[in-house]
């Protein structure tokens, strides 16, 4: 009998196969960013339906396969399902997950960026943060696990935006979305973020051109 594998971490991406299956990216703690097959997670009766979905973060148990690992069952601690109920929210934590599959490699230890993406989708359902400061420090702070950064910004700011810079680049996960910013100085910072990602990700993603559109329509 082939042993069971457990890892904790949260589907990014969630693709159909065929009229029953699901091809799952998982991002693991353990194991870094592996492919699994969730057989069945299309039947309304599953016990695999809701822990396909994106965003679902707990404890997952697998079989390895040769090229890929098969869904046996989930324990899920948290499904962020509010974020369906806000659109807005929800391209914005899409876009983390764009994000951090494109960062996760297999066969890593990949806590700090699991431990980012929680946190980071948290900080999206509190009003008194907002969502393009979210953005901006969950990007930063993507690049930094990578170490795709500058110890400061690229381009001359205030002292406020500078502070905010370190303060990214230092923090834990737990205390990151811990400050706001004025819309003055999160424009500077958000403008240093944007010249980051420019010069360190040749990637575009489909959830921030939806956000864009969504943000700035016509």
């Amino acid at each position: 009998m082939r042993d069971v594998v457990k890892v904790t971490g949260m589907v990014i991406k969630s693709t159909p196969v065929g009229e029953f299956d699901k091809r799952l990216v998982i991002l693991s703690r353990e194991r870094g960013k592996i492919t699994a097959f969730a057989r069945g997670a299309k039947r309304p009766s599953s016990i695999l339906m809701a822990a396909s979905r994106p965003f679902s973060f707990g404890q997952f148990s697998l079989f390895e396969g040769r090229d890929a690992y098969n869904l046996q069952s989930a324990e899920i601690t948290n499904y962020f399902a509010d974020l369906a109920f806000d659109m807005e929210g929800a391209c914005y934590g899409s876009y983390f997950l764009e994000l951090a599959d494109y960062y996760a490699r297999e066969n890593m230890d990949e806590t700090l960026l699991l431990k980012l993406v929680y946190q980071s989708l948290r900080a999206l359902l509190k009003d008194a943060i907002p969502n393009q400061l979210v953005q901006r420090i969950f990007e930063l702070k993507a690049m930094v696990i990578n170490g795709e950064y500058t110890e400061h910004p690229p381009r001359r700011v205030g002292d406020s935006a500078n502070y905010a810079w370190e303060f990214v680049i230092a923090s834990s996960m737990e205390s990151l979305y811990t400050f706001t910013l004025t819309d003055e100085v999160l424009k500077e910072f958000a403008s240093c973020v944007e010249v980051n990602k420019t010069k360190f990700i040749d990637r575009t993603f489909h959830s921030l051109e939806i956000l864009k559109t969504l943000i700035n329509p016509g």
